[in-house]
């Protein structure tokens, strides 16, 4: 439903740019066209530097980024946004396909995505994964704007064809912004019997201020305070958690709030809240996440 969503309204928008230059402007055909496609773009551009402006408003002091990693990690996440938002999720089927599920000693994966997206948004991480020798599964969380409680029963159904197809006994949750709430919401609800590991990925764990912009339950829930995020604070059964986080996110802010008392930290200086989809160091950061032995591990 949210690819159909998204190519109608990149149509609809498309058209009424390209209607703007061609009755408007009196603009060529091929004019029209290029108009419509910058349109586009701008707006896009808009849309992340409502993020920039937030994330500098409420930023946590994080380490300090010389002029030009700052235009590289502005540049990256309107490319991880264009790229998520334009090219992936509205095509999401072509992009994907089916997931690739196979017998394997290690742990299969459940990649689990955020607020607003679909399993498009891990074409390119799961590429990585499955290259580093993993079996991955993927899910899409549907309706886009509910309560996050509503997405754990899909979840938990989705981890028992994971385990019933591959024969493991265990999986570990991967999840990015919103999909790491979902996460332990199954964790509070199922426990942690079929789940050998949680890694997460730029998720709120705190909240973010940018959620009041947000629509759906969903988005009243990720608001700092809300009495959902309260309540997903209790404890709950233990599972290994790694956070990986960005301290110069532009969706979570202040940074601060990606924080997870008793999880480990993982820390990719430099990226954004979207590009770490699409990061190399954030690949790597996780591909050693997912292989860390417990015994060996220690907190930033």
């Amino acid at each position: 439903m949210l690819a159909i969503a998204l190519r109608l309204f990149l149509l609809c928008e498309l058209s009424f740019y390209a209607w703007i230059a061609l009755d408007g402007f009196k603009l060529s055909p091929s004019l029209a066209a290029l108009f419509a496609v910058g349109g586009v773009l701008l707006a896009r551009a808009n849309i992340n530097l409502i993020t920039w402006i937030y994330a500098r408003a409420w930023q946590s002091p994080a380490p300090r980024l010389g002029p030009l990693r700052t235009a590289a990690m502005v540049l990256g996440e309107y490319a991880a946004f264009l790229a998520c938002f334009v090219l992936i999720l509205p095509f999401e089927r072509a992009w994907m396909g089916e997931d690739r599920l196979r017998r394997g000693g290690r742990p299969p994966l459940l990649l689990i995505h955020g607020y607003g997206c679909s399993r498009g948004a891990w074409w390119w991480l799961r590429r990585r994964l499955e290259a580093a020798g993993w079996t991955v599964a993927t899910i899409n969380l549907e309706p886009v704007y509910t309560s996050i409680d509503d997405y754990v029963e899909p979840v938990a159904r989705r981890i028992d064809e994971v385990l019933a197809h591959t024969g493991a006994e265990r999986l570990i949750l991967v999840g990015h912004s919103m999909g790491g709430l979902v996460a332990r919401a199954f964790l509070r609800r199922y426990g942690s019997a079929r789940v050998a590991r949680l890694v997460t990925l730029g998720t709120p764990h705190g909240g973010s201020r940018l959620a009041r912009l947000g629509m759906g339950r969903n988005g009243r829930q990720m608001e700092i305070g809300s009495a959902w995020l309260q309540a997903l604070a209790q404890p709950v059964p233990a599972v290994e958690t790694i956070a990986i986080v960005s301290p110069h996110d532009n969706y979570v802010m202040p940074q601060t709030n990606l924080d997870l008392p008793g999880a480990r930290m993982r820390r990719v200086d430099g990226v954004g809240h979207l590009a770490m989809l699409f990061s190399p160091r954030v690949a790597a950061a996780l591909c050693a996440a997912l292989e860390e032995e417990p015994a060996a591990a220690s907190a930033d």
